[in-house]
This record gives C-alpha cells, sequence and structure tokens, in this order.
C-alpha cells in the first residue's frame, strides 16, 4: 500500500506595488490570514478468487469455476479445487507501506509559518485585553462589507449525531471492534480485524486471518481506545472461514455488537464495514448491498482446500486488513462478515496487492452466528453435507455427481443422505430449493448455510430427464 502525503507549500505572498509619493497614506491591514492544506490518500488491497481474502496473505483460485483467477502472486487470496466437501483456505500477510511524499524546502527568507504564529499568539493576547471593541470594529466591518456568509452557531463537535446517521452508527459499534494482530511461530504475520461477540470476551473474525497463529503463534486484539489484549483461539473453521478468539483477562464493560437477519437483507440496502485496511485500523466505508446468493470459493494458494461461502455482495470500500470486520446495516447491527473481494491484478505501488474496486464479499451472519456457536462450544466446526463428491471444474449447467470420490473415496457415500434420496454418479444438481445451482462450489456453498438435519429439495438431472427429491442433510466434525 501507498500512503502519499499530498500538499503544498503556502505560496509567498506577492509583493505590493510601489505606493506612490503623493499618495495618501494606506490604511492599516486588518490582519494576516494562515491557510494550511494537507491531504491524504491511502489505497491498496487484495484479490478473491472467486475472491481474495482481504485481511493477510493469500492467493489465486483455482480457474475451474466462474470467478476470473486473482494475480499469481497476491499476498492474499483465494480459489480452489478439490472434493465434494471443500474447507477454507488460510493465510495472512500485511500489506507494504510506500514512500511517503516530502514537501519542499520552504525557500530561505520566506518564514511565513513563524510569521503567522507570531501574529496568532500577538492577537490571542489583543484580544484578552480588548474583546468589547475588537468585536464593534468586526461588526462595523462585516456590515460595511456586504458579506452574505452565514456561519454555523455551533462547531462539529456539537453537533449530535442521531443513531441513524452513518456517523452514529460508526460511533456505537467502533467500541465493540478490534484490530488484529497474528504472528506465526516463524515470526510472519498480519493484520485484520473482529467485533465483540459476547461479554465473555470473545472475538468473531476470519479463519485467514488467525490461521497462522492456531499453533502456538501469538495474537493480540487492540480496541479503538488503545487497550490492547493478548488473546487465543478458541476453535477455527477453514471451510466456513470463520474463527472465534478470546481475550486473555477480558474486560468488564465489553458490548457485544447486535446481530442481524442477513436473510431478511435487501439489494440496495445500506451497509458500513469497519476494519483496518492495510494496518489503518478503525476504518469505517459506507456502500450497499450490491448482490445476495453470491457464490464465492477462496483460499490461500498453499495447497489447502477452499472456503466457499454463499455471500453478500457489497461497494463498500473492502481492503486487505477489513478481514473478519463486521459488514452493519443502517441501524448498526452486524448481517455479514466482510471476507474476501474480487479485484484486478494490478496491486500497484509496487506492493502487489489490488484494491478495491466495488466488489466485496461477507459471510452471512446468519451462517456465522451458528458457526461461532459451534466453536464457542466444542472448538470444532460442524458442516452440513449430502454425502457425496461433486465435480469443481468450471460449469454453468450444474453440479455433477462425479464417478470417483475424493482420495479414493467411494463417490456417494453408502448410507448417506444422497443414496438415501437415490443419488448416483453421473447425476447433475441443478437447484437446491429455490436456489440455482451452476456448479459444484455454488452447490457447496449453499449446503453450508444449512445447519445438519435440515430438509432440503434437490432438483437434478439424469439421462436428459429431471427430477427431484428430498434430502435430509447429515453432518461433519472438523475441516480434516
Amino acid at each position: 500500500m501507498s500512503t502519499e502525503n499530498e500538499g503544498t507549500a503556502v505560496p509567498p505572498a506577492p509583493s505590493a506595488p510601489p505606493v506612490p509619493v503623493d499618495a495618501p497614506a494606506a490604511p492599516a491591514p486588518q490582519g494576516p490570514h494562515g491557510q494550511d492544506a494537507q491531504g491524504q490518500a491511502a489505497h491498496g488491497e487484495g484479490a478473491p478468487g472467486g475472491a481474495g481474502h482481504p485481511g493477510g496473505s493469500s492467493s489465486a483460485p483455482d480457474p475451474s469455476w466462474p470467478p476470473p483467477p486473482p494475480p499469481a502472486a497476491p499476498s492474499y487470496g483465494d480459489g480452489g479445487s478439490g472434493s465434494s466437501y471443500g474447507d477454507g483456505g488460510s493465510g495472512y500477510g500485511a500489506g507494504g507501506w510506500g514512500s511517503s511524499y516530502q514537501q519542499p524546502a520552504p525557500k530561505p527568507g520566506r518564514r511565513r509559518g513563524g510569521l503567522v504564529v507570531a501574529i496568532l499568539a500577538a492577537a490571542l493576547v489583543a484580544g484578552g485585553l480588548g474583546g468589547g471593541l475588537g468585536y464593534t470594529l468586526a461588526k462595523n466591518n462585516d456590515e460595511n462589507s456586504g458579506s452574505t456568509t452565514v456561519s454555523a452557531s455551533t462547531s462539529g463537535g456539537d453537533l449530535k449525531r442521531d443513531p441513524g446517521t452513518v456517523a452514529g452508527v460508526a460511533a456505537k459499534a467502533l467500541p465493540s471492534t478490534v484490530t488484529i494482530e497474528a504472528e506465526s511461530n516463524s515470526g510472519e504475520g498480519g493484520t485484520g480485524t473482529g467485533f465483540v461477540f459476547d461479554k465473555q470476551g470473545h472475538i468473531v473474525t476470519n479463519n485467514h486471518v488467525v490461521a497462522g497463529a492456531v499453533d502456538g503463534g501469538k495474537l493480540t486484539a487492540t480496541f479503538p481506545s488503545g487497550k490492547k489484549y493478548d488473546a487465543e483461539v478458541v476453535g477455527n473453521a477453514q471451510g466456513y472461514d470463520v474463527a472465534v478468539v478470546k481475550l486473555k483477562d477480558a474486560p468488564s464493560d465489553l458490548k457485544p455488537l447486535t446481530l442481524g437477519d442477513s436473510e431478511k437483507v435487501a439489494v440496495g440496502d445500506a451497509t458500513i464495514a469497519i476494519g483496518a485496511p492495510f494496518g489503518l485500523s478503525d476504518t469505517v466505508t459506507t456502500g450497499i448491498i450490491s448482490a445476495k446468493n453470491r457464490p464465492v470459493a477462496s483460499s490461500d494458494g498453499s495447497g489447502s482446500q477452499a472456503s466457499y461461502m454463499s455471500a453478500l455482495q457489497t461497494d463498500a470500500s473492502i481492503n486487505p486488513g477489513n478481514s473478519g470486520g463486521p459488514l452493519l446495516d443502517a441501524q448498526g447491527n452486524v448481517i455479514g462478515i466482510n471476507s474476501a473481494i474480487q479485484s484486478t491484478g494490478n496491486g500497484g505501488f509496487g506492493t502487489g496487492q489490488s484494491g478495491s474496486i466495488g466488489l466485496g464479499f461477507a459471510i452471512p451472519i446468519n451462517q456465522a452466528e451458528y458457526v461461532a456457536q459451534e466453536l464457542i462450544k466444542t472448538g470444532k466446526p460442524v458442516y452440513a453435507k449430502i454425502g457425496a463428491s461433486v465435480s469443481l471444474d468450471d460449469s454453468s449447467d450444474g453440479a455433477q455427481i462425479t464417478d470417483q470420490g475424493a482420495g479414493g473415496a467411494a463417490p456417494v457415500e453408502p448410507g448417506g443422505p444422497a443414496a438415501k434420496a437415490g443419488l448416483k454418479p453421473g447425476d447433475v444438481i441443478t437447484k437446491l430449493d429455490d436456489r440455482v445451482i451452476d456448479s459444484g462450489p455454488t452447490l457447496i456453498g449453499e449446503i453450508w448455510t444449512h445447519k445438519p438435519g435440515d430438509k432440503v429439495t434437490i432438483t437434478y438431472e439424469r439421462g436428459g430427464k429431471q427430477q427431484t427429491v428430498d434430502v435430509t442433510l447429515g453432518s461433519r466434525t472438523g475441516d480434516n
């Protein structure tokens, strides 16, 4: 990432034309004016694979399904190929920093900065001595100038931010978000985000944010107040890309964020994302829900299995470091966990990481809440399954049950849900309930939005004929 401080030095005052000898003396100047301008721009962000993880290091997705593959060597990302069940990606990393813009040194002899400071100080003293006279002169001057400028009666800091405004939502939610720093045993690490899940000190984030610290690494969580706590991983679900960490010596005044209902979210609803893009903690961005039920697969490119989600798509700016942070609705309720982005292949600024192009993806909170609760209870994820291996090849026709299962297993698990429903190798699943299934990853993502024991209706094609069958989903514990 590159952070540039853009601004120019205050130009020297133009020299005044000479006053004619016989001209009357000019009136005394009313006073100098100082001006200081400074701008700052932050850029950057990662690639999804379907999408890239915006929180840590990542990699390219398997090109075998719809989303285009990200760059060959991003520092975070996803993609995936593999078996019927699919598991999540891991990995993390930190964005680089470019050099800062250096403002040119002022020319010798033009010390306007010091002059302005001296005059301002003098003005303060004079104001203390003759406030009444100063007010009268200023008032008369305004009346004679014909100015139509209207000043606010209160300063910005005195204004009340209503709960429904972005500022109001941010003010309430920020104290319950944390910036997570994860470091592996080898010293590699990165920055992500999380939010307070309950009063016991549990923090929800992405698996790929904390994966490096799972086996003996170092993990810290820092609140906007500056208070930092050591933390430990309670449980992580690679397939869902969800993890729960717990603060050590958690404070007693934690305020969990209110969880919304992601099923009731509508396209066009306002969204607010909070995170630490490229380490810039407590950053707030806004947008809308651009789409729902968007199939996204992601992995870290290390050869591990992929994460799958039926995601909420948003155009709120999400970058590396936003991973694990909350996606809020206009009332401040959590509706998703920011997890991945689609981006162009050009990282820019020499970092190899790409920036937000308005295609961000979040895990629906209804799914994430269930996963988090299971991780808190047992430390292990529980996945719904149909008990059949499906192809992850590029397809738009559906999810085909393969002729061979993963690792030499049977393509249809004997006695499993698919077998009981009569599904066979070669069958092409085209719908799950009312959701159109166009590929294997889409099917996996949709199945994982359900819980074990849920009954779903599967539409499939066999021999050119369409058939429908009810399937009661089974369960699988753990990522292995």
